[in-house]
């Protein structure tokens, strides 16, 4: 982790977009079966950088992070500007967890970045009060109707997770845990 990262990780206002979150994305990556050298690296790097800029009041941190990345990763050896380009473009489809069918590796950085949401429940409930204090600045009333919206989206979708693997292992403990914080927020 570079230092820029560490930092960026280490920032007071986070509760759930921390170090803990990417290191708990990269054991899941390691998980994934037969991926080439090229793509783990791809995806290793995305997740890296998929949250490097996480400002609560902002709607362009995905393109901040993925402007970032392309920059930082043209100081590392031996990576392509095709390989650079394709870590951008990941951490961009993690602004609205929307993936064409057939992209396998943004199926497989979504489904990573949401895995959370399929966590057992105390471990789900622990990430939506680290949100929650993410966003301690929007007032309660606000809060609900914003947070059930969001919520009412994932449930309202086809699958959750575009991986195949992953929607298969975490989307029922994913729908259970969404609705039940759903009801929560009425």
């Amino acid at each position: 982790m570079t230092p820029e990262l560490e930092a960026a990780y280490a920032q007071p206002h986070r509760r759930y977009h921390t170090r803990a979150h990417i290191e708990q994305c990269l054991a899941l990556l390691e998980k994934v079966p037969d991926l080439t050298d090229t793509e783990r690296q791809i995806l290793t790097y995305a997740v890296w950088w998929h949250d490097a800029v996480y400002d609560p009041k902002a709607s362009d941190n995905e393109a901040r992070s993925a402007d970032l990345a392309k920059a930082a990763l043209r100081a590392v050896d031996g990576v392509s500007i095709h390989a650079r380009d394709e870590v951008a473009r990941l951490i961009r489809l993690t602004a609205g967890h929307q993936v064409e069918e057939g992209d396998r590796l943004g199926e497989i950085l979504v489904s990573i970045d949401l895995s959370i949401l399929g966590a057992p429940a105390a471990r789900y409930d622990a990430y939506a009060q680290a949100v929650r204090e993410e966003y301690a600045h929007v007032p309660d009333d606000l809060w609900r109707t914003g947070r059930a919206g969001v919520l009412q989206r994932f449930l309202d979708a086809s699958v959750i997770f575009p991986d195949p693997a992953f929607r298969e292992w975490l989307e029922p403990q994913a729908r259970e845990n969404l609705a039940r914080e759903l009801a929560s927020l009425a």
